[in-house]
């Protein structure tokens, strides 16, 4: 085998195996991180922020623990990736909130830690 065709195979490995795996963990990762900022946006307006934050943390962290169990738990390799995903929506996530949470601030505090 020429080198071609051993890189042809390992792309193939990998765009039909292991790339499903990592959109599934981008996936889980998106819904666990949105669903913790939207918790957190919300708790100024709830009167039982513990049992609200407490439900929240339960339901996302059950969802995304069935996730990688069911879709990405047959192999550790799918469970990497899936890790892999789920740690780059994570950093998308959070350079999202960023973004939107300088965009809400008015300019004369911008500038100042608070």
């Amino acid at each position: 085998m020429n080198d071609f065709s051993e890189l042809a195979i390992v792309l193939e490995t990998f765009i039909l195996d292991l790339a499903p795996a990592l959109a599934a963990g981008c996936l889980l990762g998106v819904f666990f991180f949105t669903g913790l900022w939207w918790t957190v946006r919300k708790l100024g307006s709830i009167k039982r922020v513990a049992l609200w934050f407490l439900g929240s943390l339960l339901l996302r962290t059950s969802i995304v623990l069935l996730g990688f169990y069911f879709f990405l738990g047959d192999s550790w390799q799918h469970l990497l990736m899936g890790m892999l995903g789920f740690i780059i929506a994570r950093s998308i996530i959070l350079r999202h909130i960023r973004i939107v949470g300088q965009s809400n601030v008015p300019p004369e505090k911008a500038g100042h830690a608070s």
